[in-house]
């Protein structure tokens, strides 16, 4: 019994810091101060924060109950969006391991862009700063590697708690931007670059040992 809760337990662990390192809400923080006025007050803040979290959290479970029949629809199988998805996985982390943002999840045009929108919860900051095509590719993965009921509990619950987690890191972005810096920030998203590139490597690792043993 002891054993069984262990190993789900290390499922759930598994997930939530594999979204979270993914989602990066940190760095998003960083660009989302970056976006809005110094003189923004905090009642503006929170509403972005849980604009962009319930983003993150809608777009998330749509993916896993609805993205993976839309690429079954295009004959797409679940190893294929392994490898492309740990290819995409391997850039993000590469940039966040240089200290660099990624331009898979945002660029220059975007953030010029952004700064003429008067909300950018949703677009940009939600999707696709936080929620981009990583994100995707590792929930669609995620979801068809569960093989029980509890399991598949396990993956929205970890869902809601990056969704959660990505609230309250936005909502507090001006005092974790004061207590990091641009050095803290960069050095954190050095460290989620290399779990992130690990977990991309398991992806492509795992996709092209499979399609290889098909054909």
């Amino acid at each position: 019994m002891e054993t069984n809760i262990l190993n789900e337990m290390k499922i759930l662990l598994h997930f939530i810091i594999s979204l979270l390192t993914i989602l990066n809400p940190i760095e998003a923080a960083a660009i989302m101060l970056s976006l809005i006025p110094l003189s923004t007050p905090r009642r503006k803040i929170h509403s972005i924060s849980l604009k962009a979290s319930l983003t993150v959290l809608i777009a998330s479970l749509l993916t896993i109950f609805v993205g993976n029949y839309i690429f079954k629809l295009f004959g797409i199988d679940i190893d294929s969006i392994k490898v492309i998805g740990g290819i995409v996985l391997l850039k993000i982390a590469l940039d966040m391991a240089l200290g660099k943002i990624s331009e898979t999840n945002h660029s220059e045009e975007k953030t010029e862009e952004s700064k003429e929108i008067d909300d950018i919860s949703i677009i940009p900051l939600g999707i696709p700063i936080l929620f981009g095509p990583g994100v995707i590719a590792t929930l669609i993965v995620f979801y068809e590697e569960v093989s029980t009921l509890l399991d598949l509990v396990l993956l929205i619950i970890s869902i809601f708690i990056s969704s959660l987690t990505v609230f309250y890191t936005l909502k507090n972005a001006v005092i974790l931007n004061r207590f990091l810096g641009i050095t803290g920030i960069k050095i954190t998203a050095r460290i989620m670059g290399l779990i992130v590139g690990a977990i991309a490597s398991q992806f492509i690792i795992s996709g092209v040992k499979a399609l290889w043993n098909l054909y």
